[in-house]
């Protein structure tokens, strides 16, 4: 049986990093390490254990069986170290170099990170922050090891793991450049639906189901214009006759300085809920506690 004494825990960083990664040069680059030295590394782990860990593939450096078994216990365990190592000197938000990292949408950025910039100016001089797309990571892990300290927005299929509180729920509302038709007189559905109208073509929940709603109400059938993404949706619309259906706080953002304008869509639509997640590892540690109250007292409703 293998003991904490018999290992050099550096070589479970580097496990965690390339499993994370999925590259060599990825995870040499987090570590502040050659790509050798992060191979070296990984040749001495595979000895250890009597596992390849990670096959070369076509999709990069893939896990085996025993490697996923792995990663769970070994990301938790270094998580649970890095909470103790911070834990005695408690969290000063003023001289603190630490780096939060928080999980988000696209359109989350747009709102949030503003604020939050600003927020920690000033509250947090030598503070870092840093967003990741909450699409394209396993939340759970990536919260559960600590490399993503909050998540921050309308996730729906959560796990039990972590822990939530509502900031606040806004409707969803057509935006479309100042001037347009659909700004002048009253706009019935059928009137709607002649518009032409770009789609966000979000596969993220619940944002795929406002456009469900939408087809269903005969909007949608004939669109020839369609983004993955809301980010590009203010300045499309804004140079065009197109409208398009978003968030509130979207368009309270993106509105006044591109020039656009608004309207409550003539159908019933549900309200988007925003909610901000922790893991429960870190509810007691002093860090992240003092980012969920900057972020409650900046956005909660």
């Amino acid at each position: 049986m293998l003991e904490p004494h018999n290992i050099d825990l550096n070589l479970l960083s580097v496990f965690q990093e390339v499993y994370r990664e999925r590259q060599i040069s990825g995870a040499a680059r987090r570590l502040g390490l050659t790509q050798s030295a992060v191979s070296n590394a990984l040749a001495r782990l595979r000895r250890l254990f009597g596992d390849e860990l990670f096959v070369r593939t076509g999709q990069g450096m893939q896990p085996t069986p025993f490697a996923e078994g792995l990663a769970e216990p070994v990301g938790s365990a270094l998580a649970q170290v890095t909470l103790a190592l911070n834990r005695r000197g408690g969290f000063d938000p003023l001289t603190s170099e630490r780096r939060f990292t928080l999980a988000m949408t696209d359109v989350g950025e747009l709102h949030f990170m503003p604020t939050l910039i600003e927020r920690c100016r000033v509250a947090a001089p030598r503070l870092q922050v840093s967003t990741v797309r909450a699409g394209s990571i396993a939340l759970k892990e990536e919260m559960e090891s600590g490399r993503v300290d909050l998540a921050i927005g309308p996730f729906d299929d959560i796990s039990e793991a972590l822990y939530q509180r509502l900031l606040f729920r806004q409707p969803y509302v057509t935006m479309m450049r100042r001037g347009h038709p659909l700004t002048k007189g009253k706009v019935d559905l059928e009137r709607f639906a002649a518009a032409e109208h770009l789609f966000v073509d979000s596969r993220e929940s619940p944002y795929d189901r406002i456009n469900q709603l939408l087809e269903k109400a005969g909007i949608g059938a004939a669109t020839r214009f369609r983004v993955p993404h809301f980010t590009a949706v203010p300045y499309i619309v804004g140079g065009s006759d197109l409208v398009v259906t978003v968030p509130q706080k979207l368009a309270e953002r993106a509105g006044p300085p591109l020039g656009l304008a608004w309207i409550t869509p003539p159908l019933a639509l549900p309200p988007l809920q925003t909610n901000m997640f922790w893991h429960r590892r870190f509810n007691q540690d002093p860090g992240n506690q003092w980012l969920r109250g900057l972020v409650a007292e900046s956005f909660a409703q």
